[in-house]
């Protein structure tokens, strides 16, 4: 281990007390530092979740260039914008990055089938649960850690965010490389490494997320004011512990 790298650790032995020294060492450092540190730790072990929001974006950048073997996926609720497929397709070429795609349990169709039309519409923390949470924490059981794009100024729910810190939903550790960027800075480096980026951003889609309950952000509303338009929901649940809606407590396929 290089001098003054922070602490490493089995997964087993991370506590919160442990995780907080971590952060406190990277604290300052540059993005490469944060997931050259979680490289080291969890090898084959650790994995990038991407949306192909502009964070993502960044991180997966940096990814190619640092170890570009790291395992990149995304949750494809079968509900995504057809640009959102077609940026996938241009990072994938532009990068040299394989995409591994997790998918619900069920179908659109058999969703339906099972809990009644447009679930999205009447109960969007379960369909999130059912579509996001639960594939992810299936996906995520034999990981170590995982690396999310989540910033201090996204929403209330992320202003304390740290650098490093323990996802008990999931089980493993969670490394927000980016938590104290600021929109600004996240463009400025796409900008400056001119990388793609998705179509819906120049049509007032700040925060993308499914067809269904995303919708473009009228001027003076909140970045994240699009998602769920209607409900008092800002996340889909997979940053939240518990995980999913405080509401659904039991895992339908147990």
């Amino acid at each position: 281990m290089m001098e003054g790298q922070p602490e490493q650790a089995p997964t087993s032995a991370w506590t919160p007390e442990a995780l907080a020294r971590v952060a406190d060492a990277l604290e300052g450092r540059p993005v490469a530092s944060v997931l050259g540190w979680g490289f080291e730790t969890f090898g084959d072990a650790i994995c990038l979740a991407t949306s192909f929001g502009p964070q993502s974006i960044v991180l997966m950048n940096e990814i190619a260039r640092l170890r570009p073997e790291t395992t990149v996926f995304y949750l494809d609720t079968d509900l995504l914008f057809p640009e959102t497929y077609a940026l996938r397709d241009e990072l994938a070429h532009r990068l040299g990055l394989s995409f591994t795609q997790v998918r619900p349990d069920l179908t659109v169709e058999e969703q339906a089938a099972e809990h009644g039309p447009k679930l999205w519409a009447r109960e969007p923390d379960l369909c999130c649960y059912l579509r996001k949470v639960l594939p992810l924490r299936r996906f995520l059981s034999d990981k170590r850690a995982w690396i999310t794009g989540i910033r201090n100024g996204h929403s209330k729910t992320r202003a304390l965010k740290p650098l490093v810190e323990w996802d008990g939903a999931n089980g493993v550790v969670k490394l927000n490389p980016l938590v104290r960027w600021t929109s600004e800075q996240v463009w400025d480096y796409i900008r400056e490494q001119r990388l793609p980026s998705n179509a819906l951003h120049e049509r007032g889609y700040p925060s993308i997320g499914c067809q269904p309950c995303t919708r473009p952000v009228r001027p003076g509303e909140d970045a994240r004011a699009g998602r769920w338009a209607g409900f008092e929901k800002t996340e889909c649940g997979i940053h939240q512990s518990p995980p999913g809606a405080l509401r659904i407590v039991s895992d339908p396929g147990s």
